[in-house]
């Protein structure tokens, strides 16, 4: 008996090697509306929206790291904003569609993003640096140094 249903294609498999399978695109020959991606390959794919980022917090720094592959630093932009408000945003422009070309997968997405980061307090907004390199945009935002308490010694009289 196999795990997966014959409706996926392909063979079916030994239930205890779920490896053996394999499988074809069940959605392949699917009819999918017009605003989809099977009306055009290249439109419509905005995954890249949901760019992820970390955010580290050192002694020194906030630093933020975002993969970027693809896209060079002119396409990026980092702000900040009056509010203590980092903006990371960019586009990722779709590939030239050639009409002689037929796509078989398209799973690359491009399109626009922003992320948007509230600082704290002890950020210094003016010292912002970004860098960008293999594909990784790094933003380090340093930090106000904490005031030790400064300690007075008081001389004992008597």
């Amino acid at each position: 008996m196999s795990l997966i249903p014959s409706w996926f294609g392909g063979r079916r498999g030994d239930a205890s090697d779920p490896f053996s399978l394999d499988l074809s695109d069940p959605f392949k020959d699917f009819p999918f509306p017009s605003s989809s991606l099977s009306a055009s390959p290249l439109r419509g794919n905005s995954a890249f929206v949901n760019t992820r980022i970390d955010w580290r917090e050192t002694p020194e720094a906030h630093l933020f790291k975002a993969d970027l592959p693809g896209l060079k630093k002119e396409e990026v932009k980092v702000e900040i904003e009056d509010d203590r408000v980092l903006q990371i945003s960019g586009e990722r422009k779709v590939e030239k569609e050639d009409k002689n070309d037929k796509w078989h997968r398209v799973e690359r997405s491009s399109g626009k993003f922003m992320r948007r980061f509230r600082l704290p307090d002890n950020a210094k907004m003016d010292h912002v640096k970004a860098s960008m390199e293999n594909g990784v945009l790094t933003v380090t935002v340093p930090k106000v140094e904490e005031k030790k308490p400064e300690v007075k010694a008081i001389q004992i009289s008597g």
